[in-house]
């Protein structure tokens, strides 16, 4: 069987995934399908950094906005929206290129996942209560008497990741370290062009502050104070959006704003070099760019794309 090519632009926040992408798209008449877990809500889209208006309109974009900020959007979710998402872009004779910093996300379609059975909701509430009843370290402490070898992975201050591991503990008796090292299912199977931007990190840093007072200048204070009146729970994923944490304080009279944006671009580099570690360690490129995107490198990556279309 021929596989079909499918192309990945992957990298750390504020690296110029979403401008690289598009560039290709135009260039290679493609469809960019969102691989990153904030962007798929319809909430918080400046915080989010999702495509603007004049991006969207020049090239086709799917799974941005996708969902309300209630819902939840698991990776497995994800990866049967995104397997669609493909295959409809290759039928219609255009090529699918999928941009995000999320990489479990991008684990999922090009790899497939662990065949973990979904959690019952019931479950998967009780989990979250009695995380926040506990808080973050009694609740690891807990797991780790039940299921040493995942709570030893997990770092305490990461709310999701531990109510995960808990509820599938519950559910399925089973720890989520063994469901992980069962064969993966699910994936598309696709000739794969993965292209990974590594800026170096002080200027991948710079960046990552001048964009956030950017996102301040466009509106990001009053788009987090009507995010805020929503009353949505604390725990659900969209409320991890870089920023929403600090401003809210700030709206909360907890902060001066001024703290409030130095310590949101701090959590902002904080993750930018968590994403970079994991891009270089977790997948395989077939193309590392270690600039940040510009107008200047279109044509060498271009030309490997291109060689990458005609390799059968």
């Amino acid at each position: 069987m021929t596989l079909r090519p499918a192309l990945v632009v992957a990298g750390p926040t504020a690296s110029g995934k979403s401008g690289l992408a598009l560039a290709v798209a135009r260039e290679f008449d493609g469809v960019v399908i969102n691989a990153d877990s904030m962007q798929v809500y319809d909430a918080l889209p400046l915080l989010t950094a999702r495509p603007s208006v004049e991006d969207v309109g020049a090239a086709p974009h799917r799974l941005y906005g996708i969902l309300p900020p209630e819902e939840i959007c698991s990776a497995a979710r994800w990866g049967a929206l995104a397997a669609v998402e493909m295959e409809a872009a290759w039928a219609a004779g255009k090529l699918p290129i999928l941009t995000g910093g999320t990489g479990l996300y991008l684990r999922a379609v090009m790899e497939g996942l662990s065949p973990i059975p979904d959690i019952p909701e019931g479950v998967r509430a009780a989990a979250r209560a009695l995380l926040a009843e506990k808080g973050n370290a009694t609740f690891h402490a807990l797991l780790a008497g039940r299921d040493p070898e995942m709570a030893a992975r997990l770092d305490p201050g990461n709310s999701q990741r531990l109510a995960r591991a808990w509820e599938v503990l519950e559910a399925t008796g089973r720890s989520l370290a063994q469901w992980q090292n069962e064969p993966r299912e699910g994936g598309v199977a696709a000739r794969w062009f993965t292209l990974v931007l590594d800026p170096e990190r002080p200027r991948l840093y710079a960046q990552c502050e001048s964009r956030f007072a950017a996102m301040m200048a466009a509106g990001a204070l009053d788009e987090v104070r009507e995010f805020e009146s929503l009353r949505l729970a604390a725990d659900l994923p969209i409320t991890k959006a870089l920023g929403r944490r600090e401003l809210a304080a700030h709206l909360a009279g907890e902060m001066v704003l001024a703290a409030a944006i130095t310590a949101a671009q701090q959590a902002t580099r904080n993750y930018a070099k968590r994403q970079g570690t994991w891009f270089r360690h977790q997948l395989n490129a077939s193309l590392t760019v270690t600039e940040q995107f510009s107008e200047s490198l279109k044509a060498t990556i271009f030309l490997k794309i291109r060689q990458h279309l005609l390799t059968a």
